[in-house]
Protein backbone atom coordinates (compact mmCIF):
# COMPACT_ATOMS: atom_id res chain seq x y z
CA UNK A 1 0.00 0.00 0.00
CA UNK A 2 1.46 3.60 -1.30
CA UNK A 3 1.67 6.32 1.12
CA UNK A 4 0.42 9.48 0.20
CA UNK A 5 2.96 11.51 -0.99
CA UNK A 6 3.18 14.65 1.40
CA UNK A 7 2.73 18.51 0.09
CA UNK A 8 5.59 19.95 2.52
CA UNK A 9 5.71 23.18 3.93
CA UNK A 10 5.43 23.72 7.96
CA UNK A 11 1.69 23.08 9.61
CA UNK A 12 -0.02 25.97 9.75
CA UNK A 13 -2.09 26.54 13.54
CA UNK A 14 -4.93 29.61 13.37
CA UNK A 15 -5.07 31.23 16.41
CA UNK A 16 -8.03 33.11 16.15
CA UNK A 17 -10.14 31.11 18.69
CA UNK A 18 -7.37 31.12 21.04
CA UNK A 19 -7.77 34.89 21.15
CA UNK A 20 -10.94 35.96 21.22
CA UNK A 21 -11.22 33.32 24.35
CA UNK A 22 -8.69 35.61 25.68
CA UNK A 23 -10.36 38.86 25.45
CA UNK A 24 -13.36 37.05 26.33
CA UNK A 25 -11.71 36.05 29.83
CA UNK A 26 -9.75 39.41 30.16
CA UNK A 27 -13.53 40.98 29.65
CA UNK A 28 -15.73 38.65 32.08
CA UNK A 29 -12.64 39.06 34.79
CA UNK A 30 -12.59 43.30 34.40
CA UNK A 31 -16.40 43.16 34.61
CA UNK A 32 -17.19 40.63 37.76
CA UNK A 33 -13.78 41.51 39.82
CA UNK A 34 -14.36 44.23 42.84
CA UNK A 35 -11.73 46.64 43.88
CA UNK A 36 -10.69 46.26 47.60
CA UNK A 37 -11.18 49.35 49.37
CA UNK A 38 -8.33 51.06 50.72
CA UNK A 39 -7.56 51.34 54.62
CA UNK A 40 -8.59 53.89 56.32
CA UNK A 41 -5.20 54.13 58.10
CA UNK A 42 -1.73 52.61 57.64
CA UNK A 43 -0.05 51.44 60.97
CA UNK A 44 3.66 50.25 60.40
CA UNK A 45 3.73 47.43 63.07
CA UNK A 46 6.83 46.40 64.66
CA UNK A 47 8.82 43.47 63.50
CA UNK A 48 9.92 39.84 64.79
CA UNK A 49 11.51 36.54 63.59
CA UNK A 50 8.32 34.26 64.15
CA UNK A 51 5.89 33.43 60.49
CA UNK A 52 2.61 32.58 61.03
CA UNK A 53 0.48 33.11 57.92
CA UNK A 54 -2.88 35.29 59.06
CA UNK A 55 -5.83 33.22 57.63
CA UNK A 56 -8.41 34.55 55.58
CA UNK A 57 -11.05 34.35 58.38
CA UNK A 58 -10.27 37.06 60.89
CA UNK A 59 -12.13 39.50 63.14
CA UNK A 60 -8.76 42.50 63.32
CA UNK A 61 -8.62 45.74 65.67
CA UNK A 62 -6.04 48.42 64.28
CA UNK A 63 -4.66 50.80 66.84
CA UNK A 64 -2.55 53.50 65.28
CA UNK A 65 0.03 56.08 66.72
CA UNK A 66 -2.33 58.16 68.11
CA UNK A 67 -4.72 55.15 69.74
CA UNK A 68 -7.47 55.13 67.54
CA UNK A 69 -9.18 52.34 67.37
CA UNK A 70 -10.05 50.29 63.44
CA UNK A 71 -12.45 47.59 63.33
CA UNK A 72 -12.72 45.10 60.47
CA UNK A 73 -14.14 41.79 59.74
CA UNK A 74 -12.80 39.94 56.69
CA UNK A 75 -15.92 37.82 55.83
CA UNK A 76 -18.23 40.27 53.81
CA UNK A 77 -21.65 37.86 54.97
CA UNK A 78 -20.71 37.99 58.85
CA UNK A 79 -19.43 42.02 58.18
CA UNK A 80 -23.49 43.21 56.61
CA UNK A 81 -25.02 40.92 59.71
CA UNK A 82 -23.04 42.41 62.40
CA UNK A 83 -23.47 45.80 60.76
CA UNK A 84 -27.58 45.32 61.10
CA UNK A 85 -27.46 43.91 64.84
CA UNK A 86 -25.54 47.03 65.89
CA UNK A 87 -28.03 49.41 63.71
CA UNK A 88 -30.76 47.89 65.61
CA UNK A 89 -28.83 47.93 68.88
CA UNK A 90 -27.91 51.81 68.58
CA UNK A 91 -31.24 52.39 66.62
CA UNK A 92 -29.27 53.55 63.51
CA UNK A 93 -30.81 53.14 60.25
CA UNK A 94 -28.79 52.23 56.97
CA UNK A 95 -29.80 52.09 53.07
CA UNK A 96 -29.18 49.00 51.50
CA UNK A 97 -26.36 51.15 49.52
CA UNK A 98 -24.50 52.16 52.54
CA UNK A 99 -24.68 48.38 53.96
CA UNK A 100 -23.07 47.10 50.56
CA UNK A 101 -20.37 49.54 50.96
CA UNK A 102 -19.90 48.18 54.67
CA UNK A 103 -19.60 45.09 53.13
CA UNK A 104 -16.58 46.16 51.41
CA UNK A 105 -14.82 47.77 53.89
CA UNK A 106 -11.53 46.66 55.03
CA UNK A 107 -12.35 48.26 58.64
CA UNK A 108 -13.69 51.94 59.67
CA UNK A 109 -12.35 53.98 63.04
CA UNK A 110 -15.92 56.16 63.53
CA UNK A 111 -18.99 56.31 66.03
CA UNK A 112 -21.70 54.40 64.42
CA UNK A 113 -24.00 57.66 64.71
CA UNK A 114 -21.16 58.97 62.09
CA UNK A 115 -20.75 55.18 59.99
CA UNK A 116 -23.91 56.25 57.53
CA UNK A 117 -22.37 59.49 56.75
CA UNK A 118 -19.05 57.97 56.42
CA UNK A 119 -20.57 55.49 53.94
CA UNK A 120 -21.73 58.18 51.71
CA UNK A 121 -18.72 59.34 51.43
CA UNK A 122 -15.97 58.99 48.64
CA UNK A 123 -12.87 56.75 49.48
CA UNK A 124 -10.53 59.58 48.99
CA UNK A 125 -13.08 62.08 51.48
CA UNK A 126 -13.09 59.60 53.94
CA UNK A 127 -9.53 59.57 54.51
CA UNK A 128 -10.33 63.12 55.54
CA UNK A 129 -13.61 62.73 57.23
CA UNK A 130 -14.91 64.31 60.52
CA UNK A 131 -14.79 63.26 63.31
CA UNK A 132 -12.42 59.76 63.16
CA UNK A 133 -11.86 59.62 66.49
CA UNK A 134 -11.96 55.46 66.39
CA UNK A 135 -14.48 53.43 67.10
CA UNK A 136 -15.68 54.65 70.78
CA UNK A 137 -13.95 52.28 73.50
CA UNK A 138 -15.24 54.01 76.30
CA UNK A 139 -14.63 51.61 79.31
CA UNK A 140 -16.18 53.85 82.06
CA UNK A 141 -19.87 54.72 80.23
CA UNK A 142 -21.89 52.42 78.35
CA UNK A 143 -20.77 53.66 75.40
CA UNK A 144 -18.06 50.68 74.38
CA UNK A 145 -18.93 49.99 70.90
CA UNK A 146 -15.26 48.46 70.65
CA UNK A 147 -16.95 45.52 73.23
CA UNK A 148 -19.96 45.18 70.76
CA UNK A 149 -18.19 45.04 67.19
CA UNK A 150 -15.99 42.40 68.98
CA UNK A 151 -19.19 40.42 70.21
CA UNK A 152 -21.03 40.44 67.47
CA UNK A 153 -18.70 40.25 64.57
CA UNK A 154 -17.20 37.78 65.93
CA UNK A 155 -20.86 35.86 66.69
CA UNK A 156 -21.53 36.48 63.33
CA UNK A 157 -18.27 35.08 61.80
CA UNK A 158 -18.73 31.84 63.69
CA UNK A 159 -22.09 31.63 62.32
CA UNK A 160 -21.09 31.94 59.10
CA UNK A 161 -18.28 29.83 58.92
CA UNK A 162 -20.17 27.17 60.74
CA UNK A 163 -23.29 27.02 58.01
CA UNK A 164 -20.68 27.18 55.16
CA UNK A 165 -19.09 23.90 57.28
CA UNK A 166 -22.18 22.22 57.26
CA UNK A 167 -23.19 22.84 54.10
CA UNK A 168 -20.02 21.69 52.49
CA UNK A 169 -19.91 18.25 54.54
CA UNK A 170 -23.85 17.96 53.71
CA UNK A 171 -22.71 18.22 49.86
CA UNK A 172 -19.36 15.93 49.97
CA UNK A 173 -16.98 19.18 49.21
CA UNK A 174 -13.77 19.45 50.69
CA UNK A 175 -13.73 22.95 53.38
CA UNK A 176 -10.39 24.49 53.63
CA UNK A 177 -11.16 27.57 55.50
CA UNK A 178 -10.19 28.02 59.56
CA UNK A 179 -12.25 29.55 61.96
CA UNK A 180 -12.63 33.19 62.43
CA UNK A 181 -9.32 34.45 64.46
CA UNK A 182 -8.74 37.80 66.44
CA UNK A 183 -6.31 39.74 65.90
CA UNK A 184 -4.76 42.67 67.28
CA UNK A 185 -2.56 45.23 64.90
CA UNK A 186 -1.00 48.17 66.11
CA UNK A 187 1.81 50.58 65.13
CA UNK A 188 5.72 50.16 66.44
CA UNK A 189 5.21 53.75 67.79
CA UNK A 190 1.48 52.94 69.47
CA UNK A 191 1.89 53.64 73.69
CA UNK A 192 1.52 50.59 75.55
CA UNK A 193 -1.73 51.47 77.18
CA UNK A 194 -4.22 51.92 73.87
CA UNK A 195 -2.63 48.20 73.39
CA UNK A 196 -3.51 47.43 77.10
CA UNK A 197 -6.99 48.77 76.73
CA UNK A 198 -8.01 46.59 73.42
CA UNK A 199 -6.58 43.28 75.28
CA UNK A 200 -8.92 44.02 78.33
CA UNK A 201 -11.69 44.78 76.28
CA UNK A 202 -11.19 41.34 74.93
CA UNK A 203 -10.42 39.77 78.40
CA UNK A 204 -14.08 41.67 79.49
CA UNK A 205 -15.81 39.17 76.51
CA UNK A 206 -13.43 36.09 78.15
CA UNK A 207 -11.57 36.09 74.72
CA UNK A 208 -8.15 34.96 75.64
CA UNK A 209 -6.43 33.43 72.53
CA UNK A 210 -5.81 36.38 69.94
CA UNK A 211 -2.84 36.99 67.68
CA UNK A 212 -0.81 40.21 67.54
CA UNK A 213 0.17 41.30 63.53
CA UNK A 214 3.97 41.71 63.39
CA UNK A 215 6.25 42.58 60.06
CA UNK A 216 8.82 39.89 59.46
CA UNK A 217 12.07 41.26 59.54
CA UNK A 218 13.58 41.50 55.81
CA UNK A 219 10.07 41.83 54.72
CA UNK A 220 6.36 40.76 54.66
CA UNK A 221 3.09 40.58 56.99
CA UNK A 222 3.14 37.39 60.03
CA UNK A 223 1.12 37.52 62.93
CA UNK A 224 2.43 35.52 66.47
CA UNK A 225 -0.05 33.77 68.58
CA UNK A 226 -0.82 35.17 72.14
Amino acid sequence: MSKKPSKGGAPSLDMTPMVDLAFLLVTFFMLTASFRMAEPVTVDPPSSIGKVDLPDNHIMVTIDDNGRVFFGISNSTAKTEALKEMAAKYQVQFTEQQVKKFSGLPSFGVDIKDLPRYLDASEQERTKFQPQKGVPMDTITPNNQLKDWIAIGGRKAVEVFNAAKAKAEESGAEFKSEKPRYAIKCASKTKYIYVKDVVSTFGDLKIYQFNLITSLEGGGTVINPE
